[in-house]
């Protein structure tokens, strides 16, 4: 049976991994933008490979939904922060990591799908039971 929990848990850590690790190849970050277009530096980097490694984590524990649920809430939050230009003093979301509009909008849409999976969906074979 499909375990959308567990497998969107699992695609978003491996793409949060990657997304880490590219972060630090310099080819690929001109200017502090990963591929030109969204802001990136160490710690963002450090944050995008503990996501990942958390989310295949959760996927192979059995913690899909919570990862989902966490990281969903999480991501929103912090596209509204980064949607309050006062929060955003020269691109640093509250001091700490580099964000323009393309990183807030990636937020956003990172963290209501998450939000969707893990507070609406249900794995099939939940649903089967329950049916």
């Amino acid at each position: 049976m499909v375990n959308i929990q567990k497998n969107a848990a699992l695609a978003i850590g491996i793409v949060f991994l990657l997304i880490g690790i590219l972060g630090f190849i310099p080819a690929l970050t001109p200017g502090g933008a990963l591929l030109g277009i969204f802001m990136v530096h160490g710690l963002h980097n450090i944050v995008h490979l503990l996501f990942g490694v958390l989310g295949i984590a959760a996927a192979l524990l059995g913690a899909g939904r919570l990862y989902n649920r966490a990281v969903g809430i999480i991501y929103l939050l912090l596209a509204v922060l980064g949607f309050i230009p006062a929060l955003v003093p020269n691109g640093m979301l509250l001091g700490l990591v580099m964000i323009n509009l393309a990183d807030n909008i990636l937020h956003l849409v990172i963290g209501a799908a998450l939000a969707y999976v893990g507070f609406a969906l249900q794995s099939r074979r939940a649903a089967v039971q329950n049916a």
